[in-house]
């Protein structure tokens, strides 16, 4: 069976709650409340987004993700009342794409949800459709509708704060862009500290670069701030 989202979460009536809310708008929905069911349901059936809460009765959300990224490249969204600068680095780090702090609205959630499902739909029909045959001069290329980056002909799919920082970076492309005009640009008012920026330039350089600890595209220039190379 697949199903479009799974919610793990320990607060039943939440969890409910979220569920049916998405299931009354055609997004198919269903919840586990610990991480062994979560486990157990993955492994016969398939899910094309994870939320996440952090605290659960057997574990936490941390094990879930890790181990799911060992295998699949699905959305995973976090839902949690921690919203501390460590929790949030700390799901940015080992894979999660958003952190969405309680309380929260559901039809922010259903929307956020839906514009994952969407992403995740245009970049398969994009790679089917071969989108990633090198057959433009540019040496990079973003596409918005899918949050990707084609760079030397191979397309990498990012996560919208990624795409969001290199978009920011290739606008400004081959001059040095400050930490400060990234952190206004990209999280506005809601960034969350200078290990957040690093993050996701680690993770950028991680999918475009040759090698990531010799970059050659993102380049950081030291007590100021980083040059796209393009």
């Amino acid at each position: 069976m697949n199903i479009n989202v799974l919610y793990v979460d320990d607060e039943v009536e939440l969890a409910k709650s979220v569920t049916e809310y998405f299931n009354m708008f055609d997004v198919s929905a269903m919840y586990v409340t610990k991480v062994s069911e979560c486990f157990e349901f993955l492994k016969d059936n398939t899910v094309d987004i994870l939320l996440l809460d952090i605290n659960l009765e057997d574990g936490n959300g941390f094990e879930i993700c890790k181990k799911v990224r060992e295998s699949l490249d699905i959305p995973i969204l976090f839902i949690s009342a921690r919203g501390t600068d460590d929790d949030v680095l700390t799901a940015l780090n080992i894979g999660g794409d958003d952190y969405i702090k309680k309380p929260f609205s559901l039809s922010v959630l259903l929307a956020k949800v839906k514009a994952s499902l969407k992403r995740v739909k245009l970049l398969e029909d994009a790679r089917k459709s071969g989108i990633t045959d090198d057959d433009m001069d540019e040496k990079i290329v973003l596409d918005e509708s899918v949050l990707s980056v084609k760079v030397n002909g191979k397309v990498y799919a990012l996560k919208a704060k990624e795409f969001a920082l290199i978009k920011c970076l290739y606008e400004h492309k081959n001059t040095i862009v400050t930490k400060e005009k990234l952190f206004e640009e990209v999280w506005g008012d809601g960034y969350y500290g200078d290990g957040t920026l690093n993050v996701h330039i680690r993770k950028l350089r991680e999918k475009i670069e040759n090698n990531p600890n010799e970059p050659e595209i993102i380049k950081t220039v030291w007590g100021t701030g980083y040059i796209l190379n393009a």
